[in-house]
């Protein structure tokens, strides 16, 4: 199977930097810390084998993660023995990098445990993920052994047991009353239908044994293709039947009729705590609502200005109608659609040098979104490479109804998605030599997220946006993500309901009912994850226009941006302190007495 038909990017490998040979040897705390980082690494992919796989890590590949309620609580306990083993090292005596990575470590098992108090666990399972979508990951897998396939057969025949594991905390959130809204599990039936084939060579699950490498000798094919088709009709297909039995006869009627985390057992908490480790801030939910006010004021005001531009009469209501449905703004067919994505993303491609000094050498490729999850999902989303280098990272667009795919937000989303935005910096983020793995293959939302919103933006740097309406295009992404402030504090605190959500949402962004539902729905099912993307590209703004202010005509935008993607995903804080001590260095490096002339915003060395 051909999984990376469209490779873009191609740069230059990155140096990494070999450590000092004359270096003192570390002390026996750092030493126990990063034996710590290497056990607990391994700890989590065992415990973790789906995410274990998507890294290229193969060990597991014949398993599920073991979703029992046992499992839950013996991996919480697990995460406190860590947290007190933690505190018998003497952090005062590690180095400076180390002690940033013993702080970020904590974190990392303190927002574990206190996850786990809310038992969100139960609640792990929506209309955009879950045992439904699971089908998916053997695109993510390589399929060139023996050992591969027969690995991927055990899961196909495993899985009903994991579906009963599902079951089973499904049951218990019911009696706990950790259930989301019906309307947004509404939409799960008809995706489990989707796994409930009449022909066993249909199922997603089957995918892997339509084609094989040369190295699997013909008997070894018809085995396991006799094999795999028994297992979609023996174990697949009647373990989803018996759970869509269960899922409209239980747990549909269990579900919330309302909208919001607020009707959830300790839900004001609950979300307080995903504001918190969504934004690493101690942002109120209040706070991050204002916010949002402010910056969809301040948006409306630019896109007024770009309105006028493109000669359109009418008013803002009117222009968003004609951006929505006026036939010059779409492609009349899926693969239509998909080239053009492919033709954007080469036409980003070479301008990256313009704003970058450091580029991964990582490669990525578009594909579609899988037909059979597409109407329940986003405009597009991106797919890290894996970590040996055997799979390029994925930007997955939406082709599902191109009359609702406009061209003018197609820019904007593949500098998010692709490059400059998370195939970027999370390859980046892979290849940064002895950064311990829990760094170079973690997450913080905001920052990650925050820098897709950010590198939006530097399509004006790059000199993308070449007429209005793609501007415009950027802009309404921009809004997109303020408005996300609003109305999901909207609703899990301020009781708005979803229609409120999505009226407001049409009113302030151009974007397509099509998509504004289905957002709305994932910020339903996912609390406080939407606030991440403008809080941290708001902070990534702010040190950008801090640092250009101290250095003057000495701001290096390539620079600035080697800093800031320099140490991997970090919570907030800790990017503006590198921010800052980097200014710091430059100022003590060059002598800028009398007047700092700051280029006009764009320019740069």
């Amino acid at each position: 199977m051909k999984v990376w038909p469209f490779v873009l990017l191609v740069v230059p490998m990155l140096v990494i930097p070999m450590l000092d040979a004359g270096a003192q040897p570390a002390p026996a705390s750092a030493k126990t810390l990063r034996n710590m980082f290497t056990t607990e690494w391994d700890y989590d992919m065992q415990q973790r084998p789906e995410e274990a796989s998507e890294l290229g890590d193969r060990r597991w590949n014949d398993r599920w993660m073991d979703k029992s309620l046992e499992a839950y609580a013996r991996r919480n306990q697990h995460n406190r023995d860590v947290l007190a083993q933690l505190e018998k090292i003497d952090r005062s005596s590690l180095s400076k990098p180390d002690q940033l990575n013993y702080d970020l470590f904590r974190k990392r098992y303190a927002d574990r445990v206190e996850q786990y108090s809310f038992h969100w666990f139960l609640m792990d399972f929506n209309q955009r993920e879950g045992p439904q979508t699971l089908d998916s990951l053997s695109d993510s897998l390589r399929f060139e052994t023996l050992k591969d396939y027969e690995d991927w057969l055990t899961r196909v025949r495993t899985f009903p047991a994991y579906l009963e594991q599902v079951t089973a905390l499904l049951r218990q959130g019911m009696r706990e009353g950790m259930v989301h809204p019906r309307v947004i599990m509404e939409r799960i039936p008809a995706q489990i239908d989707h796994q409930i084939v009449t022909d066993p060579a249909e199922s997603g699950f089957n995918k892997p044994f339509r084609h094989f490498p040369k190295e699997i000798s013909s008997a070894d094919q018809q085995r396991l293709q006799a094999q795999a088709r028994q297992a979609v009709e023996q174990q697949i297909v009647p373990g989803f039947r018996k759970f869509k039995q269960f899922f409209v006869s239980e747990y549909l009627p269990a579900c919330y009729g309302q909208v919001g985390a607020w009707q959830l057992p300790h839900g004001e908490a609950l979300y307080a705590y995903f504001v918190r480790r969504y934004t690493t801030t101690q942002e109120t939910p209040e706070e991050v609502h204002q916010i949002g006010l402010k910056e969809v004021a301040r948006i409306n005001r630019e896109m007024d200005s770009i309105m006028q531009q493109t000669g359109f009469k009418g008013t803002r209501a009117e222009f968003f109608n004609f951006l929505r449905t006026d036939a010059q703004f779409f492609y009349k067919t899926p693969d239509d659609l998909l080239q053009a994505y492919k033709a954007v993303a080469k036409t980003i491609d070479p301008n990256l040098v313009k704003v970058f000094r450091t580029l991964p050498r990582e490669p990525y490729g578009v594909e579609p979104i899988p037909a059979a999850f597409a109407p329940d999902t986003t405009a597009a989303y991106y797919r890290s490479g894996a970590a040996d280098g055997s799979r390029a990272g994925t930007y997955f667009v939406n082709l599902y109804k191109p009359d609702a795919r406009p061209k003018w937000e197609m820019m904007a989303l593949s500098l998010h998605e692709s490059v400059p935005g998370h195939h970027l910096q999370i390859a980046r983020a892979h290849e940064l030599g002895e950064m311990p793995l829990f760094r170079r293959f973690g997450e913080y939302t905001v920052y990650v997220e925050g820098w897709g919103l950010y590198a939006e933006s530097l399509g004006d740097d790059m000199g993308l946006y070449s007429d209005p309406y793609s501007k415009f295009g950027q802009l309404s992404y921009e809004m997109w993500r303020a408005v996300r402030l609003v109305v999901d504090t909207g609703i899990h605190v301020k009781h708005w309901t979803r229609e409120q959500a999505i009226n407001y949402f049409m009113e302030n962004c151009p974007k397509h009912v099509l998509d504004v539902t289905n957002e709305i729905d994932r910020y339903i099912a996912w609390p406080g994850q939407a606030l991440a993307y403008k809080t941290g590209e708001l902070k990534i703004k702010e040190l950008r226009a801090q640092a250009r202010q101290q250095l003057g005509e000495k701001f290096d935008l390539k620079e600035f941006h080697d800093i800031v993607l320099g140490s991997g995903p970090v919570p907030l804080d800790i990017l503006e302190r590198n921010v800052n001590d980097w200014i710091a260095t430059q100022l003590s490096q060059h002598s800028l007495g009398g007047t700092n002339k700051v280029p006009a915003e764009g320019s740069h060395p």
